[in-house]
């Protein structure tokens, strides 16, 4: 099992101070998400329940001095700049790093990790016509990246809820989620839907957020696993398959058409007894999948507002990832194999979860059995010949904001 510490408002000024030469305005953290359940609803406009976890991605930030140029990191090409350094490295070791003005950009003009800080500094002078600049930040997260738990995300909310507070944007929650949500659409051109945003930007501790994705409508749900003597595992699988990107894209497309042949806006506007004969056996499938997910978020909500527990969801998170594997298929070998391995070792219930072919999943299982799941999981993959798995518990955290 593995384990992080996050960084403090102190530890993240030092390292702020130490790369740009001045003490930063303030710091801000964003959260990763654990979707519960409701998987690929979400840009059918359907229902989703995720969870912020106790991971984020922390950020500081300073308004440049006027001709300043002391520190460690890059000289700023000019005073309208923004320059960005991570905690992270590239293969010699290098702390990854960029720097861009506003002006400069538009979709396509920066790659990388990089272009999702970018593309929400663009999305913020279309929408508000304030081009921000002279700025600098140091980022830090804890959340795994290409593990499914919404790292790139966690960047963008980071950054934008950092800018809003330093540059006096003035956006509500609902502008920042739609805000990010265009800046990853329209910049950095991946067709995602808004669960991710909205998880890490208004989810409260201690809650899953029920969030309607066709009216952005929102309701916290109790979720205290502590209270209830459970824990909730996130098994990354280290893996990441080369469809993985096309593959969301293609079922997104699928949705969409199917949606067309059956002359309805989104597939949130399925009735129980649609007929959907006139769909191709692909079609089908995606749309059983849409259908029966949004019923099973439905399902969860109610046995959680009943007073059923927590433990009562086990066998719709399972049933939830049948679905995706059989009739979205977007699973593959090592996440099938992590969550039977995990039902084996005793997990209540368990499911892969984002946008698939890779990534993580959740078990959901007794404190008393964390170590036992997780080593019956290791062993599964380890005997398969799999990459060993990173396996680790989380809570349901805080929603983003200021630190300091």
């Amino acid at each position: 099992m593995s384990t992080t510490t996050a960084p403090t408002p102190e530890s993240l000024g030092r390292e702020f101070a130490a790369l740009f030469g001045y003490t930063p305005l303030g710091t801000f953290r964003a959260p990763g998400r654990v979707n519960l359940i409701g998987e690929h609803t979400d840009y059918n406009s359907g229902l989703v329940l995720p969870i912020a976890i106790d991971r984020a991605v922390h950020v500081a930030i300073g308004r440049r001095p006027a001709g300043h140029m002391r520190g460690s990191a890059e000289p700023p090409r000019g005073v309208e700049s923004i320059r960005i350094v991570s905690d992270h490295r590239d293969a010699a070791g290098r702390r990854l790093a960029g720097q861009f003005t506003a002006d400069e950009l538009v979709p396509g003009a920066v790659q990388g990790w990089i272009s999702h800080p970018a593309g929400v500094v663009d999305e913020i002078a279309k929408t508000t016509g304030d081009r921000v600049g002279g700025l600098d930040l140091f980022v830090s997260s804890t959340v795994p990246v290409g593990a499914g738990l919404s790292s790139s995300h966690a960047l963008e909310v980071a950054v934008l809820i950092a800018l809003d507070a330093i540059c006096g944007l003035g956006l509500d929650d609902r502008e920042k989620v739609l805000l990010t949500q265009r800046a990853e659409n329209d910049f950095v051109g991946a067709p995602t839907g808004i669960v991710d945003q909205a998880a890490s930007i208004m989810t409260a501790a201690g809650h899953a957020l029920f969030l309607d994705c066709r009216d952005l409508s929102t309701r916290q749900i109790p979720f205290d696993l502590d209270a209830e003597g459970l824990r909730l595992l996130v098994i990354d699988t280290r893996v990441s398959h080369s469809h993985s990107e096309s593959g969301y894209g293609d079922r997104r497309r699928t949705c969409e058409e199917a949606a067309r042949v059956l002359g309805i806006e989104s597939l949130r506007d399925l009735d129980d007894d649609t007929d959907l004969s006139p769909l191709t056996d692909e079609q089908g499938k995606r749309v059983r999948h849409v259908r029966s997910e949004n019923a099973r978020v439905r399902a969860t909500i109610d046995h959680l507002d009943g007073g059923g527990g927590i433990r009562g969801i086990g066998a719709l998170l399972t049933a939830s990832h049948r679905s995706l594997a059989e009739d979205y298929e977007v699973s593959c070998v090592e996440l099938d194999a992590a969550v039977a391995a995990a039902l084996e070792g005793g997990a209540l219930g368990a499911r892969m979860i984002g946008g698939g072919f890779g990534g993580s999943a959740i078990a959901l299982v007794e404190a008393a059995d964390v170590d036992v799941v997780g080593e019956a999981i290791t062993a599964a993959f380890a005997a398969r010949g799999y990459l060993a798995p990173d396996i680790f518990a989380v809570s349901a955290g805080e929603g983003a904001g200021r630190i300091v």
